[in-house]
């Protein structure tokens, strides 16, 4: 009678420690998550702001500059590799 309290006993710790792990955890995720969310929208912002400003020529959106500028970077790695 005794061991089978102390496996209900158990049980219920066990229960207690993973759902408080469980919290633990996706808190933490969930905010790890909501700071890369910022820092990398952030830095898009900031990439897409100098692209627009220094790098589109006249009549280019943003898009089509960061697609051109991609596509002259893989002609110059394919020259090096020549």
């Amino acid at each position: 009678m005794s061991k089978s309290k102390f496996v209900e006993a158990n049980k219920k710790i066990e229960e207690g420690v993973v759902s408080g792990y469980k919290k633990i955890e996706e808190g933490v995720v969930g905010g790890y998550k909501k700071i890369e969310e910022g820092a990398v929208g952030g830095f898009n912002k900031i990439a897409d702001k100098f692209v627009d400003s220094f790098l589109t020529k006249d009549g280019e959106t943003v898009e089509e500059a960061k697609t051109r500028l991609a596509a002259e970077q893989k002609e110059r790695e394919a020259k090096k590799e020549r």
